[in-house]
């Protein structure tokens, strides 16, 4: 129950704006859904984790398609979310998510 509260938490946070900031790192600014695999792989390793679970409650016009996000299952699909688009760095990072959190 814990783990469900702190996603969605973090999803709400994460959702609050329609861009993705950074002050520390010199990665693209740009809206989640016109992101590349080969911005997202610029990030910080510490901050992935944060994009990807902003792309799995992300929905039409950058409103929040879930409102309960699945910490757990979403960390496991991260490391294969990488894999992929360090194997297609020009693919659509979102689309990329949509595809592999659906498998999980």
């Amino acid at each position: 129950m814990r783990v469900r509260l702190i996603g969605t938490a973090a999803a709400v946070a994460l959702l609050a704006s329609s861009t993705l900031t950074l002050a520390q790192t010199s990665a693209p600014k740009k809206p989640l859904g016109k992101l590349t695999c080969e911005e997202f792989l610029a990030y910080e390793d510490t901050f992935k984790p944060k994009v990807v679970y902003w792309a799995v409650a992300y929905g039409k016009g950058g409103k929040a398609e879930t409102a309960v996000l699945d910490v757990e299952g979403t960390d496991k699909v991260i490391p294969v979310i990488i894999e992929k688009c360090k194997a297609a760095p020009k693919a659509s990072f979102l689309k990329t998510v949509k595809s592999e959190s659906g498998k999980k």
